[in-house]
């Protein structure tokens, strides 16, 4: 997986690009750990991502729960496959996607 950080003011905006799984979900969790202190604005482009694992749900509902005291989380640009495993899980309720 491929992660490419954006950072406007107190937005950061992270493409990623590859699959979300298990050996790569501790490369978010470190990435998120040490640059989302001081934002109040968290965007994924998923535009890139072919797959994401249970890892990978775990670190996004992390991510969640910081941006949710401290902000807003986006994700956007979910292909069908992604998008079927937000809706089977119950993230599309927990989560803001947008189109």
């Amino acid at each position: 997986m491929e992660i490419r950080k954006t950072k406007n003011d107190d937005t950061l905006t992270l493409e990623l690009s590859g699959r979300l799984d298990t050996t790569t979900a501790p490369q978010l969790e470190k990435t998120l750990k040490t640059d989302i202190s001081d934002v109040k604005s968290l965007e994924f482009d998923f535009a890139k991502l072919d797959y994401i694992s249970s890892a990978g749900l775990r670190v996004l509902l992390a991510a969640q729960k910081v941006m949710n005291r401290q902000g807003k989380m986006t994700i956007r640009s979910v292909n069908e496959t992604i998008m079927e495993v937000f809706e089977v899980t119950g993230f599309v309720d927990i989560l803001t996607i947008e189109a």
